[in-house]
This record gives C-alpha cells, structure tokens and sequence, in this order.
C-alpha cells in the first residue's frame, strides 16, 4: 500500500492509519519534494509547475520498490496525482482510495468545486504575500472539528514546515488543477472517501467523482473537515478495510 499526503503535509500524517494495515501490506509512505523531510535541491519550478512531476516522482518510486498491483492511498492534491500515475502506468496499481478528492477546485459552468476563481485568487494572493498567516488562518478551515483546536495546530504546524517558496508554487499548481477531463481515463477500482462537512472538497464534488470513475464506491464518513485520518481515523480505517475486502479479498 502506498500512502500519498496531501498539500503542506508529509508521511506523518497517515500515522494514526497506518497501523491497522501494517500487518497484512508492505507499507510505502514518502513525502512529495518541498514537503516533510524531502531533498529542497531535488525541487525543480519547471519540473513541478505542474501534477506531472510528482506523477512522474510516485511512477519512479513504484519502479524503485518494483510494485505491482499496489493498492494507492492518496489524500487531496495526491489523490488526483494517483490517478494520473494509474492512467500513465496502470500496472503498478491495483485500486486507488481517493481521500477527499478534488478533480478541480473551481466552479465552472454547471460543474460546482466549491470555490468561485476570484476566491481561489484572492487564497493564492494571500498564500504569496503571507504564507505564515495563510497558514494561521487556513489551518483551523480546513482541518474543521473546531472543538478539538490540536488538530488545526498540527496542520498549521505541518504547513509552517514547508519551505515557504516551495508551497507557494504548490499551491498554484494544486488549486489551478483542472484533471476533469482525466476522470473516465482511468480503469481500476476506486474508492471515494469523503466527509459530510468539507469546505475544500464538499459532497457534490465526491459526487462528480462517482459519477464520472469507471468503477468507484462513493462513501460518506460521519466526520468533518478535510482530513479523516486525522480527525476520524477509525471510520476512515474502516471504509478501507471494507472496500479492500470487496476489491482484493483482504
């Protein structure tokens, strides 16, 4: 199993997941260049100013470990940088779990990502000129679960951790991402996982998901925010495990 942390993150948070699976998978856990304890040389604008270069980085790591049929865990940003991976390559894979997927942050036409493109701009203006406050003020938004402020710290913690220049890039390429158009492309099982309350990947988008993967299972799980493994992991585990049973018999 390879688990794939979404924007500003790194490994560590699959920590509380992890575990369940340990006993019956070869765990993969990485951080993405400009994330976690990553090589900042290795960072190259040209290379990453688009998902492509860390498809191209999770295509060599699947070549290094000589994976086949891996089941892809990915969380946000990677979720999407796993699918590209599975179209490209579709024999290192054998399922993807979608952790609160996003094919496209912005509303356009008929389609609803949940944001307008003036406040994906005004996000991004406010990511370029105060990366530390973004972070502060994102942090407790996107995380949810008000009621338990530890969660909103570590994510504001994760994200003060990145390389501020890195992030910047980041966050232009993850929320300027449009992958619509790559959706039906891919040919192996899915699972998306969403929560009922997130403000970064609300329902309806889950819902795009379903309707337009070949072959996906849309699960709701009764938590809020924008990251189940840390707020929810029991049910997060859970919704797996269960799909894991249907898919590859574990």
């Amino acid at each position: 199993m390879i688990f794939a942390h979404g924007y500003g993150c790194d490994q560590n948070m699959w920590r509380l997941v992890t575990p369940a699976f340990a006993p019956a998978y070869q765990l993969v856990l990485f951080d993405l260049v400009g994330n976690g304890a990553s090589d900042l040389t290795a960072y190259d604008p040209v290379k990453y100013g688009s998902l492509q270069g860390y498809v191209q980085d999770l295509l060599e790591l699947c070549a290094a470990f000589e994976l086949r049929n891996a089941i892809f865990v990915g969380h946000s940003v990677s979720a999407m940088i796993g699918i590209l991976a599975a179209i490209q390559a579709p024999d290192y894979f054998a399922s993807l779990v979608l952790v609160g997927p996003s094919p496209c942050y912005i509303n356009d036409g008929d389609y609803v990502g949940g944001f307008a493109r003036n406040d994906i701009d005004e996000l991004l203006d406010f990511l370029d000129n105060n990366y530390l406050g973004w972070a502060t003020a994102l942090a407790p938004v996107i995380m949810g679960n008000p009621e338990r402020p530890d969660l909103a710290g570590e994510l504001s913690n994760s994200f003060c951790r990145t390389d501020p220049t890195i992030a910047k890039r980041f966050g232009r390429v993850t929320f300027l991402s449009d992958n619509r158009a790559d959706l039906p492309l891919l040919r192996k099982p899915t699972l998306t996982l969403q929560c009922q309350d997130d403000v970064i990947a609300p329902v309806v988008v889950g819902e795009y998901m379903h309707r337009h993967l070949a072959d996906d299972r849309l699960v709701l799980i009764d938590a809020t925010g924008h990251c189940p493994h840390l707020s929810a992991p029991v049910a997060t585990i859970g919704a797996i495990q269960e799909f894991l049973s249907e898919t590859v018999g574990q």
